[in-house]
């Protein structure tokens, strides 16, 4: 069996030092926040070039967080895709917000930049671009749009953590960022985990109220707020994992190109990677009609495969009641009918990936995009 994403694998290449780290909290006591998650803060907000880093217990906790902090209220509106995972949308209507979508550009399924002006209106307060898959989304257009209309901009990095845009991290490239280490994430937690990154002093400030009661001092309720601490054991094992963050991310770009080259002649839709942008492969996802039988040939070979996502935001049940209708963003529905993710992770080998091109390319029904 070739697993889709093998985190003991991983695990057993940095036992020792994940053991020492877990270690470092136990004999401290820290559990929650603490010293270990404040270093990692620094460290994880270092990498994105940005000024600072507040941890969350999630990277959903991350997004409603950061849209509080930017002043996204009930009533307002804040423009995002349907083409991502529903935690983006449903973070917005948590705080009595209305997610209005636009579609995804074809080949990076990224936010359309040239579509985003007509979905402003009067009561639009943010624009939160996903950085889908590890590749980010074409951000100089968005932030032009946003600054001439007084928009704050909010990345969605959950999937892209270490890429980059026109050289530049992702994480510093909007008024506030939001990650995941969801432990399948290029960078992961052994549980839960979020951060955001910001270069705004007082939005920082903010966050750490928000995620902690709003407590400036011990029981003292500056605004009222939420339970969204990082633990202690989350920070430290983040810390000896962003060390190895670059080095995993070259070995899955090279997966990327291996498969890529692998499947060059095979018909189906590859990923693609921007002409400004450092794509981060969090997946590897190909375009493959009859999808379903092209995924169940994978499984009878022994290959695991995952479908990120096989309906957008705007087409699923729980979210009917924003009134959209099928038809109304045709790129995003005809990429969740074709997207098939297949195994990526850095520990992946040269075998494994040739024996999962092979299969896919000799699938049974395959055909052409």
């Amino acid at each position: 069996m070739i697993p889709f994403v093998d985190l003991k694998a991983q695990y057993r290449s940095i036992k020792p030092e994940i053991d020492a780290a877990i270690a470092r909290v136990f004999e401290t006591g820290q559990f929650v926040l603490g010293d270990e998650v404040a270093a990692f803060e620094k460290e994880f907000a270092a990498a994105c070039g940005a000024a600072h880093g507040v941890a969350m217990s999630s990277g959903t906790a991350a997004l409603q967080l950061a849209l509080i902090a930017a002043g996204v209220a009930a009533g307002d509106e804040v423009i995002t895709v349907p083409f991502t995972f529903v935690a983006t949308a449903a973070s917005i209507l948590y705080n009595g917000a209305r997610p209005v979508f636009v579609d995804v550009d074809p080949r990076s399924f990224t936010m359309n930049p040239s579509l985003v002006e007509a979905a402003i209106t009067p009561r639009t307060k943010a624009i939160m671009p996903v950085h889908l898959y590890g590749q980010p989304a074409d951000m100089d257009p968005i932030r032009d749009i946003a600054a001439r209309r007084g928009l704050m901009v909010i990345e969605d990095a959950a999937q892209a953590h270490a890429a980059r845009y026109k050289g530049r991290p992702v994480g510093s490239l909007g008024d506030l960022a939001c990650f995941s280490f969801y432990p399948s994430k290029n960078l992961g937690a052994y549980g839960e985990g979020g951060l955001v990154t910001t270069n705004r002093a007082d939005f920082a400030d903010q966050l750490r109220l928000l995620r902690n009661w709003g407590e400036r001092t011990k029981y003292q309720h500056v605004v009222a707020a939420f339970n969204a601490r990082m633990q202690g054991l989350q920070g430290a094992i983040l810390r000896v994992k962003l060390r190895h963050l670059e080095d995993w991310t070259e070995r899955r770009r090279r997966h990327a190109a291996r498969y890529t080259a692998l499947l060059k002649d095979s018909g189906l839709g590859l990923p693609e990677e921007m002409p400004y942008a450092r794509h981060v492969y969090h997946l590897y996802t190909a375009r493959v009609r009859e999808r379903a039988a092209v995924r169940a040939s994978l499984e009878a070979a022994g290959i695991q495969t995952g479908l990120h996502y096989p309906a957008p935001v705007h087409l699923q049940p729980a979210y009917a009641d924003l009134g959209y209708r099928a038809g109304q963003f045709p790129v995003a529905e005809r990429a969740a009918a074709e997207v098939l993710s297949l195994p990526m992770y850095p520990e992946l080998t040269n075998d494994q990936i040739a024996t999962v091109a092979e299969a896919l390319a000799s699938a049974t029904n395959l055909k052409s995009i």
